[in-house]
């Protein structure tokens, strides 16, 4: 079990959680409000934040059945808080009894649950003699069950029949460190002897991957800070290779990656040997990411804050020889390193991101030169934002041909058996890969 310090008492911790998933609640996006936490609590409330996340299905159930009628927002937060890191002894980063007074002392500390102190102490004490009973009579219940909204469930379970639980189940693992060698500085092996010898246990995935045993600051790794490696998901690492894979001449291509923000694509490209890269983001403050990150590798691109949508405010008229279109979706399979996103999405988000999905590949695919490559991905498990886009798109460009492509991801899953067959069946996030040519007319 954790111990709380003299120097932080855990209920700071705890009032500063529940504010978060509060925030959360009330529309904010959890990585924003756990910045926003002082600098001495946050890596403990991020932590909290996310086992609550994980578990909030469950803690709302049981929150109704101790207290049928919702309590105020602050105090609901709390209590829910409490619940997610109790209901499964097994798993809760503290002692039960421990956890139920300092919730009560984070009551008792802030003005707006104060007065629902006593009120909290109930149901936790109550939950605690009753808990397998009341566990039990939420089992039935399958948002408290899978810790998925239901209409996130009931799409899944029509979007991929034999894989809806399989996806919900890694969807609330916590996600694998994963690092890509930069194969301009160092390799695989090279990398992993570095790492031996600093004691970090790892082990080689893909063509230019390796995944650590336990995550680590990145201040500890080899190397980080000369651009040896970057960090970045076992299923991002698969963009750039899929989409130059047997194109003659990378130093004198130009490829656009669209949607570029933080850069990691960015930089496999230029790792990769392309020539010249230009990288796009409709956030400025997003774009200096990608600056900084090129920075630290020793890379350079052409950077633009601008709409990807809208390539009169950015394009020189020039074809792009291959474009990589990181789409902006759902999120659907991230949510195991952004737990909050699946309380964040709305049903109606995948039917406004799949319209600016379509505008952007429509878009996009005038500026691509005859023979020319396009990669559309998502970070999504969703066909409407993967398969169910590509088909419509084909069906509407006749001059466009798809060449083997992964498609869809499933997390934590190997990858299909008419799938790129060069790549691993690591341990990576939910994702889709559709890789098109620019026929000759």
């Amino acid at each position: 079990m954790q111990q709380t310090t003299e120097q932080i008492p855990l209920w700071r911790q705890l009032l500063a959680t529940a504010q978060v998933v509060q925030a959360v609640r009330s529309g904010a996006s959890g990585s924003a409000a756990v910045e926003a936490v002082a600098p001495e609590l946050r890596p403990g409330v991020q932590a909290l934040a996310f086992q609550a996340w994980r578990n909030a299905g469950r803690a709302e159930a049981l929150r109704r059945q101790l207290a049928r009628k919702a309590p105020p927002p602050a105090v609901d937060a709390l209590l829910c808080l409490a619940l997610a890191l109790l209901w499964r002894e097994e798993d809760s980063p503290y002692d039960a009894f421990t956890l139920v007074n300092q919730c009560v002392e984070a009551a008792k500390q802030h003005t707006q649950t104060r007065a629902q102190a006593a009120f909290i102490n109930a149901c936790l004490r109550r939950f605690l003699r009753e808990r397998e009973a009341l566990v039990a009579s939420t089992d039935t219940d399958l948002q408290a069950r899978w810790n998925h909204p239901l209409w996130w469930i009931r799409r899944l379970q029509k979007d991929h029949p034999d894989h809806w639980e399989a996806i919900l189940l890694a969807a609330n693992r916590q996600a694998p460190m994963a690092l890509r060698v930069n194969g301009r500085k160092t390799s695989v092996p090279a990398y992993l002897e570095r790492l031996a010898e600093a004691g970090i246990a790892a082990h080689a995935v893909g063509l230019s991957g390796i995944e650590l045993e336990r995550a680590v600051p990145v201040h500890q790794l080899p190397g980080f800070a000369e651009g040896a490696v970057s960090v970045q998901d076992a299923a991002a690492q698969m963009a750039a290779p899929l989409l130059l894979a047997g194109l003659e001449g990378l130093d004198s291509k130009r490829v656009l990656d669209a949607c570029a923000a933080p850069g990691g694509k960015t930089g496999h490209l230029l790792e990769c040997g392309v020539g010249e890269v230009v990288a796009l983001d409709v956030d400025a403050r997003r774009c200096k990411r990608i600056a900084e990150n090129l920075e630290r590798l020793g890379l350079q691109a052409t950077v633009k804050a601008a709409d990807a949508g809208q390539p009169q405010s950015w394009w020189d008229g020039r074809q792009f020889d291959a474009i990589l279109l990181d789409a902006p979706c759902t999120a659907s399979g991230i949510v195991r390193r952004h737990p909050d996103v699946r309380w964040l999405r709305r049903e109606s988000d995948i039917a406004q991101l799949a319209a600016l999905q379509k505008k952007l590949l429509q878009t996009l695919w005038s500026l691509l030169a005859p023979g020319g490559r396009l990669l559309y991905c998502t970070c999504s498990v969703f066909l409407a934002e993967g398969a169910g886009q590509v088909q419509t798109f084909l069906a509407h460009n006749t001059d466009a041909a798809l060449l083997p492509s992964p498609g869809h991801l499933i997390p934590a899953n190997p990858m299909k058996a008419d799938a790129v067959t060069d790549n691993h069946n690591g341990d990576h996030d939910g994702f889709f890969y559709a890789l098109l040519q620019k026929q000759a007319v």
